[in-house]
């Protein structure tokens, strides 16, 4: 029997309720849902623990809401694409011609297709993503004056570097606002979700009262309080609220037109289009499309796209060749970072099961001396992640940099990249410049130029992320240490005054200064007192 046929109602329920049941319970997650399609029909789904610790209310994968995070940008993208078939927007024009404000240039303009790959260079700034249902109540997050208000630096030349961008995602919905002439959730709403019978599905924040009560609660851990609803200004990146049954029927409409079949959303030459790979910074790591990524499992072609809230994680896979779909979403953190793992384990063992990979060709030999002279050279310098902020208080992000350690027998030790068990992955050689993770398909490959490395990437973030060199001025290596002879001079003056005053006054003595001198010196110290507690207050 051929791995397809295998993939039965019966035998994936079986195969999910022995993995689910115990990757939530390990985890420390409340519950789950997963939903899987094949041939243009819902073949399983399945809920798992429960939407609510206190009640002890199951996940219902039919009316069961789960939070999306960016899996919403994948609604985004289709809008835009349908937008494109229309003949209202083209990939390559710049995006300040369907705007009424001006986004800055850095040397070009940004496309649609740039935000669409992550590599319109905008600087990443979480600080004001998320928000209350008490803000939104009051109409606090309006997508135009948002974006208005928090346009971003441009801190890459528009295509060059991959940086993911939730800004970008969101610009991109408010073009599809102004063109169309409808608030982006109404949008998505007439052209996505009545036309697939997505019924519960909504990026409405707050929720509408009927859809309000079927949302799960979202927890850190299972066996922990509740969180608030999370909100978010940038809704086309992450607001979208919707059931494993709604999810479902988008990932059978992508299939079908991937397959060849113009659908209620999108024709198949449109499909075709979003699906073709666009952008490749770590060859041979995998490719960008336009709003998809690719992942590379047992050699098939699968598409897909993962989404992180504080307290949902969720993410969909296509398996293009096979007309099949896998979608998971997680109401907890959980522990340890589980929720990475989990996703990993789930894909993995459903390609294992039911699309294995062929016989592989015998692995070329490795040149163990060149191995362990690439990886000291790649583990040397340390890493900035080309995600990141550059201005105000986020900047200080760039003290949290990336290290790799070289191994003796050539491996790499990632230690920000952890295993189920909370270790850290490491990578064996596998080809010049090439590692694979010990333990899955996870691989890394160095960034080159002129054939010297200056940067690297993982697989599982390789199409919209990388790591790289920061130039010696930038460089933990000598910041940190600099910082913290800083923090520990400016500790020891601030310490010193009320130290100081304290042991004049018991001893009856005055400083017998001059007024100018002596305002002089409290005005230093405020400024050691303000120095150490301003930037501390901000974070």
């Amino acid at each position: 029997m051929d791995s397809v046929a295998r993939l039965t109602a019966d035998d994936a329920t079986t195969w999910l309720d022995g993995f689910m049941p115990y990757a939530i319970a390990r985890g420390d997650i409340a519950g789950a849902v997963v939903t899987v399609v094949k041939d243009g029909k819902i073949l399983v789904r399945r809920g798992y623990g429960v939407s609510d610790v206190a009640k002890q209310t199951p996940v219902d994968p039919d009316r069961t809401l789960f939070r999306m995070a960016s899996v919403s940008k994948l609604m985004t993208w289709t809008a835009v694409m349908q937008l494109v078939e229309a003949g209202k927007l083209d990939l390559d024009a710049d995006i300040n011609q369907y705007l009424d404000f001006k986004v800055p240039e850095r040397g070009l303009p940004i496309t649609l297709r740039q935000l669409m790959t992550h590599t319109g260079g905008f600087e990443a700034n979480i600080k004001y993503m998320w928000t209350s249902e008490a803000v939104a109540e009051a109409g606090g997050i309006e997508l135009g004056p948002y974006l208005k208000r928090r346009v971003p630096a441009q801190i890459f030349a528009p295509g060059t570097v991959p940086a993911y961008s939730n800004y970008g995602t969101s610009l991109a919905g408010y073009i599809v606002e102004r063109v169309s002439g409808q608030p982006f959730a109404e949008y998505v709403e007439q052209h996505i979700f009545v036309p697939l019978q997505m019924q519960h599905a909504s990026f409405r924040q707050p929720l509408p009262p009927a859809l309000r009560a079927l949302v799960t609660k979202g927890y850190a851990l299972g066996s922990g309080k509740p969180r608030e609803f999370e909100v978010t200004p940038s809704a086309p990146a992450g607001a979208l609220s919707a059931t494993g049954s709604d999810m479902a029927r988008f990932m059978i409409a992508h299939l079908s037109a991937a397959g060849g079949h113009d659908t209620a959303i999108l024709k198949a030459a449109t499909s075709q289009l979003m699906l073709t790979p666009q952008t490749r910074f770590a060859p041979p790591l995998n490719t960008m499309a336009l709003g998809f990524y690719e992942i590379d499992v047992n050699g098939q072609r699968v598409v897909s796209h993962a989404g992180d809230t504080y307290s949902f994680h969720s993410q969909l896979f296509l398996f293009r060749d096979h007309d099949v779909g896998l979608f998971v979403s997680l109401n907890s953190a959980g522990a340890n970072g589980i929720t990475g793992p989990i996703r990993r384990e789930l894909l993995e063992n459903f390609a294992d099961r039911y699309f294995p990979a062929g016989t592989a060709a015998p692995a070329a030999a490795v040149d163990a001396a060149l191995a362990k002279a690439q990886a000291r050279q790649l583990a040397a310098p340390s890493y900035l992640d080309s995600r990141r902020a550059e201005t105000g208080i986020g900047r200080t992000g760039i003290l949290t940099q990336t290290r790799l350690e070289a191994l003796d027998d050539g491996s790499l030790r990632l230690p920000r990249l952890k295993q189920p068990n909370g270790q850290p992955t490491t990578f064996k050689p596998i080809g010049p410049w090439l590692w694979q993770a010990s333990n899955s398909e996870l691989r890394l490959a160095a960034i080159l130029k002129d054939g010297k490395p200056v940067g690297f990437a993982v697989d599982s973030s390789s199409p919209f992320n990388v790591f790289l060199v920061a130039e010696g001025y930038r460089s933990a290596l000598w910041l940190k240490p600099l910082l913290t002879a800083a923090v520990a001079v400016l500790a020891l003056a601030a310490l010193a005054w009320p130290i100081a005053a304290f042991v004049r006054r018991r001893h009856g003595r005055v400083l017998g200064w001059p007024r100018s001198t002596l305002l002089a010196y409290r005005l230093s110290r405020a400024a050691c007192w303000l120095l150490l507690l301003v930037p501390a207050a901000a974070m």
